[in-house]
Formats: C-alpha cells, structure tokens, sequence
C-alpha cells in the first residue's frame, strides 16, 4: 500500500505540471491566434521562441514568394536591417580589444579624409550610442556631441569605414569571418548579384502586398542594414554574445551599458537605456536587451531576457506603409511572451 504523504506528494507535483502545462498551452494558443489574424494586419513571417537552449515555439506563417503562394519556412533568410547594426558594433568592439581603436577617441584619427570640423569633436563612442548630432556629412552637428540622441544609419556607415582602415579588411570580410566563427552557417550579407534564398520583401498597403524589387542595402551602408540570416541563427547569435563567447566581459559591459536614453514604442512609451546598438530595457520587473529592424519590405525584433535564457525572434518579409502599424505584431507577441511563466522561471 502506497503511503497517504507519497500519493499526496505526487498529486501536488502532477497538478503543478498540469497547471504549467496549461498556462504553456495557453500562451502559444494566443500567438497562434495572433499571427492568424487579419485585420489590421496580415503577419507574414516566423517566430521562433527558445527558452534554456530548447525550442519552445516555432512557426512559419505565410509566404516566401506572396505571387507564386510559396510557403514560409522556418529556415528562410530575412533582411535583419538595423539588428545588422549590433553585429557592427561587435566588430568595433573586437577592433578595440586588439587596440586599434580607443572609443573616446575623435573620429579624425581613423578617418582623416573628413574635412568636417565635427570630426574633431564626435567620438567612436558616439557613434556607437548614436549621441554624436551627425544627420548628413555636409551639414552641421543637430546638436553638441554626446548632449542628445539621435538614431540613423550613417554613425554604423562611418563606424564600418573605421574598421575597415583598422583591419585592413572590408566589412564583408569581417562579418563574413565572425559568423564562420560562430558557426552563423545561414548569415551573410547582402550581394544584388547572389540573393542566395533571401526571401522577397513586401510593402502592405491595406493587406494588398507589393514586392519590393530594388533593395536599398549596398556596399557603403552594410554595416546599418545589409546582414541576411535565419531565426535560428540569430539564436545562435544572442547566445554567444550574451553568455562571454564573442566579447571580453569589459567590452560586453561597454556594449550593454545605457550610456544614452531613447523610447521605441515596441519597447515602451518611456525613455530607455541604450548601449552600442542594442537596447536595455526593464518592464514590470523583467529586464531584457532588444532591437528592431525595419526596411526593403522586412520588419525583424530580436529579444533576449538574461535572467530567464530567453529568445523571442520574429521575423517578417513584409513592413506596413501605415508608420502606426509597424512592428504590430511583433508588439503582440513581445506581451504575450511576457505575461507568460517563460520570463517568470529561471534556470
């Protein structure tokens, strides 16, 4: 005869496992429920959730090629646009560790073809923080450099002309290098010649879809925007970056410091910290690192919550032309997975 205490024990251990079983099945039902709706936005795309090392959500909803109905897959390769921005400021960073670069150092010194009296004055860091006031090469500062933020993509331009002149390499090279190192085997970046399987972008106008055919990624602006990868390996990504295996700790600290304040609405209505191209963000008590991407027709949001070993990856092939939709359901989705037990248990 089994004890009263055992069967009482194993009753509680079995509705607690039920209990979580339920509330797990709850929180994927509701993102499948979202990324089905159609109004007042159409998701195209994959999402792909990873808690503790293990795939707990993948989904492809919608198509690669909207004219010919071809299926999304999880492993297609999405335009990533301004997370391609946290792979520079990597790159940066590991410039800085071999001493090429000193981060508080005017960026006259590693390009001196600027003849802007600025270059005197905006700093690596700056550009790295987006505090340097440069809104275009020949007009003066926004304002006082390291006084205000102003997000864009010419600080990475110029922060991937600087590596380039410490290395010796081009981008493509040293992007090319760090993502064989961190065996990122589906990343690349963008060539208008080898598409590779990058899948289309679309503009939604109203859900009426139109293939973006020219992209606005080239050489010169690679490092804002030009990385193409697959959900799978931007999980790869965070989980080297986060956990020491691409940076030393000085640097990964620089990197996820709020040395500046700026609000996104996905992440919120108030300021936030931002570090080196990522953001820092704590809400109802859960703290989390992001970014977004947006452009050609692709919307991307990268998140990973460090106390909890937590990816949410979403990817889209298509951006809204409604500014008052963008990231919609990516929005969804963030809020779902943070009313759930997967940010609420650790390792």
């Amino acid at each position: 005869m089994i004890p009263k205490k055992i069967i009482s024990t194993f009753l509680i251990f079995s509705l607690s496992v039920n209990a979580f079983s339920q509330t797990d099945k709850n929180w994927q039902n509701k993102i499948d429920s979202i990324i089905q709706i159609k109004e007042p936005v159409n998701f195209n795309g994959v999402v792909l959730i990873n808690k503790n090392g293990k795939t707990v959500y993948s989904k492809a909803f919608g198509f690669s090629d909207i004219e010919n109905k071809t299926p999304l897959k999880i492993n297609d390769h999405f335009e990533i646009m301004s997370n391609t921005k946290q792979i520079t400021s990597v790159l940066v960073l590991k410039e800085v560790e071999k001493g090429k670069i000193d981060l508080q150092t005017p960026i006259k010194k590693y390009l001196p073809e600027l003849k802007q009296t600025w270059a005197d004055s905006v700093t690596v860091h700056q550009l790295l923080n987006h505090t340097h006031g440069i809104t275009d090469l020949e007009k003066p500062l926004a304002f006082k450099p390291g006084t205000d933020f102003k997000y864009g993509n010419l600080s990475n331009i110029l922060l991937g002309k600087i590596i380039e002149k410490t290395s010796k390499k081009t981008y493509r090279q040293l992007a090319t290098e760090l993502f064989k190192q961190l065996k990122m085997n589906d990343t690349f970046c963008y060539s208008k010649n080898d598409r590779k399987d990058l899948v289309w972008g679309y503009i939604n106008k109203e859900n009426k879809f139109s293939k973006v055919e020219n992209s606005m990624i080239n050489e010169e602006n690679l490092p804002a925007d030009g990385v193409i990868t697959t959900a799978k390996d931007l999980i790869i990504w965070n989980g080297q970056l986060h956990k020491g295996k691409i940076l030393s700790s000085k640097s990964y600290r620089l990197m996820t410091s709020g040395s500046a304040r700026s609000q996104h609405d996905v992440f919120g209505k108030e300021k936030m910290g931002y570090g080196y191209n990522i953001r820092i963000v704590e809400a109802n008590g859960i703290q989390y690192l992001g970014h977004t991407g947006l452009g050609d027709g692709f919307s991307s949001l990268n998140i990973y919550v460090p106390k909890a070993d937590l990816h949410i990856i979403v990817l889209e092939n298509q951006m809204n032309e409604n500014s008052d939709l963008f990231y919609h359901t990516e929005k969804l989705i963030k809020d779902i997975v943070f009313e759930s037990e997967l940010v609420k248990t650790s390792r």
